[in-house]
């Protein structure tokens, strides 16, 4: 699983991160362990690393790789809920945060995990399979305006109504149910020149709406400020528009002192500035590491720093 998986902006990452050797930091979305395991060995015996994944099979996969290791401690909690790990670890503060926001390889590459349309599966993209709400259950279940609404949205698809009509058309004859199913309705109304291109916003759309994915990304921003000790870094890498711009604004907001209105003539918000912006501008990977990992060419990392 790991080999199917390389982490991206790796050196980068850390190098932000890690600021002190005798830390606690915490790494959002552990996957199969890369970056938990560079942290770690940039930190001191006293040093330590709680990471935590919502997949249950990068979970696993990591609690057998890091058996022998007692500095790492894992969740199989979504990341939104730093704050709760903070109370169970006992900890007021972490010395760092890291969040890779993107789908392994594992994940995409796995048909059994049915996160890719190259390979036959069921519809199901649920990163954490105790959520309720399945892909194929918007696909047959939501109103035609509904899944247009999702693929405009979380894919910014421009042929979304015509897709949504003719997945609303398909289902009335049969239930759709596999990721072949619904490539071949895709494929009907599509351009084959863009085809490709399509089915990623269309499945990138559906993967980000079943796991509420930018309102979890929202919620641990949010959480994460608070336990994040002063001089401490926030460093998220994102893979998308979407991603990018609620991470840009957040830090933006956050970096702010005050968000009165121009024209009053003195500052009544009372807002507090708990955030500097360390990358003024998004790091990206360099061409070398985009060669060896073509699914790292559309990341993007940004750091801040608690005030």
């Amino acid at each position: 699983m790991a080999q199917a998986h390389i982490p991206v902006l790796l050196k980068e990452s850390v190098d932000y991160l890690v600021t002190k050797k005798d830390g606690v930091y915490f790494e959002g979305t552990l996957g199969f362990g890369g970056h938990t395991e560079e942290i770690i060995n940039r930190l001191s015996k006293k040093g330590n690393v709680v990471s935590t994944d919502v997949d249950l099979n990068a979970f696993n996969y990591c609690k057998g790789r890091f058996k022998d290791e007692d500095r790492i401690k894992l969740y199989n909690f979504n990341f939104s809920l730093i704050d709760v790990i903070a109370k169970i670890e006992s900890l007021e503060f972490f010395d760092g945060i890291l969040a890779d926001l993107g789908v392994s390889s594992f994940q995409l590459d796995n048909a059994a995990a049915g996160f890719s349309y190259s390979i036959n599966s069921m519809l199901d993209l649920r990163l954490d399979k105790s959520l309720r709400k399945t892909a194929a259950d918007l696909i047959n279940y939501e109103s035609e305006e509904k899944i247009a609404n999702v693929i405009f949205e979380y894919g910014e698809e421009k042929n979304s109504r015509k897709i949504a009509r003719q997945i609303s058309e398909a289902r009335k004859v049969k239930r759709i149910e596999t990721t072949d199913e619904l490539k071949k309705i895709i494929a009907s109304v599509t351009n084959p020149t863009y085809l490709t291109k399509t089915l990623s916003r269309v499945f990138q759309a559906l993967r980000i709406y079943v796991n509420d994915e930018l309102g979890a990304l929202k919620i641990f921003l949010q959480n994460s400020v608070p336990v994040l000790g002063k001089g401490g870094r926030l460093v998220v890498i994102s893979y998308h528009s979407l991603e990018d711009r609620i991470v840009k604004d957040f830090f933006k907001y956050e970096s702010l002192s005050c968000v009165c209105s121009p024209d009053s003539p003195i500052c009544t918000c009372g807002k507090v500035k708990r955030l500097n912006i360390i990358s003024k501008k998004p790091i990206t990977p360099s061409d070398l590491e985009i060669t060896n990992n073509k699914r790292a060419r559309s990341a993007k990392l940004r750091v801040a720093e608690r005030v």
